[in-house]
């Protein structure tokens, strides 16, 4: 579903300031893989999001995905493959729309617009159905302004806006580190019950060690603009916080964790 080719990006080339975000990353990620990305800042995750989203032009390599070449393709038209939560839970909704305008301008996109007006009773039933799935009782408040909700209640309805239509790819970028621990795992509850539902392709990238353990089918981590480890099956399975710090401390070139990353 995914191919990253020998993908480079540095920042500031030529200059003082010259930063090599990523070197010659090569990744696969096939259908209906949930996977957890981690790694210290600057390591170079939010970076590879990034460039898979089309936010970032790379130097060289290619990105495929379901088998199109979107290299050279800007953001928005990428948008008919990719869904996408962000960390501030405010960027992911129009705070001055109701629930059912934002989820309205979700289910719409990439179709063809017309000059109808206002919603279909079908249509608010099917937003009530997928409001109830969330279970936090905003199917009963669609006319509420999205800016009026919590952050946690935002970004549950971010994540249901981004897989309403079920893209070909779900990108999720430390999309609960902005909220507190209790909220953040009932908006991790409801990621993994969506993309276990709808058998979605899922990049995560998350400062915490845990839920990077706990979530998804394969773990992979990234020092330098590279990825050192990768692990899925088994390996996955049986991994422990202690057993990743402990393969970090065994690579060569390993340099200490960022505090944020530890204390996660």
């Amino acid at each position: 579903m995914l191919d990253i080719i020998n993908i480079s990006k540095t920042f500031n080339k030529n200059t003082v300031n010259e930063n090599k975000a990523l070197t010659s990353l090569a990744l696969s990620i096939k259908d209906g893989d949930f996977v957890t990305v981690i790694g210290g800042n600057g390591s170079g995750k939010s970076t590879m999001l990034n460039a898979v989203a089309g936010v970032l032009a790379v130097d060289c390599g290619r990105i495929v995905i379901d088998g199109a070449d979107v290299t050279r393709l800007p953001e928005h038209r990428r948008a008919p493959y990719i869904g996408r939560v962000f960390q501030d839970p405010m960027m992911g909704t129009a705070g001055g729309m109701s629930i059912e305008e934002n989820l309205a301008l979700a289910s719409w996109r990439g179709k063809r617009r017309t000059l109808r007006w206002g919603l279909s009773k079908k249509e608010r039933e099917f937003y009530c159905e997928k409001l109830n799935e969330l279970d936090l009782g905003l199917e009963d408040r669609l006319t509420v302004k999205t800016g009026l909700l919590s952050g946690g209640q935002r970004q549950a309805l971010t994540l249901l806006m981004a897989t309403l239509r079920r893209p070909k790819l779900l990108l999720l970028d430390e999309h609960t580190a902005a909220l507190d621990p209790k909220t953040a795992k009932t908006v991790l509850d409801i990621t993994n019950k969506i993309v276990e539902h709808h058998a979605l392709t899922t990049l995560m990238v998350t400062h915490n060690m845990r839920d990077a353990i706990h979530l998804g089918n394969r773990l992979v981590m990234f020092d330098k603009g590279r990825i050192v480890i990768d692990l899925q099956g088994e390996n996955k399975r049986q991994l422990t916080v202690e057993k990743l710090l402990g393969m970090f401390e065994n690579l060569n070139d390993f340099d200490e964790f960022d505090d944020k990353l530890l204390l996660s």
